[in-house]
């Protein structure tokens, strides 16, 4: 195979099998947070109502990690997935029969909105497996030294699944109803379920199977404490994320502000994940190894700066183009993220740092979410956006102060210790 190929990962069969089951799972997933969230304000004209969306699937999502990762890392990844997405699959058809007509005639508006966020909270307990299930299984189908390739095809399908679920999403509401969206939904889940099942099982590496839970757990918490390239990119990630989470006001913005409606709804959505996806596609023939530390650190300034426009902004066409460029620098942060992932991850630990990185970061966009809708209703939609940038611009300059050794991180030699292996 030859060294620095672009599409290195894409020569093996399997994983390109996965990579079409992440793509219908996560287009699934997207859309229906999206439609949900669209719905939830429709029926409640209330910003907190959007925050409490994010705060029912951060509980479990957040408390479950570290217990996930040990499960993740003691099973069988496949079989362990396929179970995931059929619990997921329940879940998407519990929403398709909460929308409808019948349910939201007979039923009051509180017993709908409650129902909702039980599904959320569930939905939230299934996403602290996915997370470390997928990273683990990525290391188990191609060699280690296309890891990083394999990283940025996986980062860019998950991006990709996100735009058209996303972007689909709010065409979907206007063509289809909420109703019949979550129906398309379901469909997409039970076409990954089949999809899943064309991957081989894959061996267990961990070789201490049964270890004591807690045991277990703290082994994992202090790899990622003492290995400072992935706290730095965690920690900043996770800061980011939880003060930038101006996606989540979407729905006030094109109902209330822009007033662009669903489709413009869609629209604003989806232009984050086209520049992120650029971006990630660009990596793939882009080395990313050199000056790490300072690429991820600007990528997530410019990230802040993004999010402030698009605060202040009363244009539409000036408010895609913000959200656009925010999804072009959190494209640089992800694929940096989980290069650094996993070039120092060891295998049989792949399931409990993952889940330390969903903890971190993935967590974190449910708690921002919550964080943008308390602070909406406090300080006002737009108030709120430009505190969250703010914040997030604060965040990378302390950043770079008191950890100059994170400034300095370079890959180039995780990178020529991978092609050798």
């Amino acid at each position: 195979m030859q060294k620095n190929d672009p599409y290195a990962a894409l020569r093996f069969k399997e994983f390109n099998t996965f990579l079409l089951m992440r793509f219908l799972l996560v287009f699934g997933w997207s859309m229906q947070f999206i439609v949900i969230e669209w719905q939830v304000y429709s029926i409640t004209k209330n910003p907190l109502s959007l925050g409490i969306i994010g705060l029912m699937e951060f509980f479990p999502a957040f408390f479950m990690a570290l217990f996930a990762g040990h499960i993740v890392d003691q099973k069988e990844k496949r079989n362990l997935l396929i179970l995931c997405i059929a619990a997921f699959s329940i879940i998407s058809l519990g929403l398709f029969l909460l929308t409808s007509p019948s349910v939201t005639q007979e039923w009051s508006t509180n017993s709908v909105l409650y129902s909702i966020y039980a599904l959320v909270f569930f939905g939230g307990f299934l996403r602290s497996f996915f997370g470390p299930i997928l990273f683990s299984l990525v290391a188990l189908i191609v060699p280690r030294k296309v890891f990083p390739n394999a990283a940025t095809w996986s980062s860019s399908t998950w991006q990709m699944a996100s735009i058209i679920g996303i972007g689909f999403a709010g065409f979907s509401i206007s063509w289809f109803g909420v109703h019949w969206s979550l129906c398309i939904v379901f469909g997409l889940v039970m076409l990954s379920l089949i999809t899943v099942t064309q991957i081989s099982k894959k061996p267990i590496l961990n070789t201490k199977i049964n270890e004591p839970i807690l045991k277990s757990l703290s082994e994992g918490i202090r790899f990622v404490f003492k290995t400072k390239a992935i706290l730095g990119a965690l920690t900043l990630d996770m800061i980011s994320v939880l003060f930038g989470g101006a996606v989540m006001l979407l729905p006030i913005f094109a109902q209330d502000i822009l007033k662009v409606g669903s489709e413009g709804f869609g629209v604003l959505r989806a232009a984050p994940s086209v520049g992120a996806i650029i971006t990630m596609v660009a990596t793939a023939y882009i080395p990313i190894s050199k000056n790490a530390g300072m690429k991820l650190l600007a990528a997530i300034f410019g990230f802040g700066v993004c999010i402030i426009v698009f605060g202040l902004s009363s244009v539409f066409w000036i408010s895609v183009v913000a959200l656009f460029f925010s999804g072009v620098t959190d494209g640089v942060s992800m694929v940096i993220r989980q290069t650094i992932l996993q070039l120092k991850t060891p295998d049989h630990m792949r399931g409990r740092v993952a889940s330390v990185n969903s903890m971190f970061v993935g967590s974190s966009n449910e708690l921002g979410a919550f964080e943008s809708g308390v602070t909406a209703k406090l300080m006002g939609t737009v108030t709120a956006v430009v505190f969250g940038g703010t914040m997030t611009l604060l965040t990378v300059i302390t950043t770079g102060i008191v950890l100059p050794s994170f400034r300095k991180l370079d890959l180039t030699k995780d990178f020529e210790e991978n092609e050798t292996n």
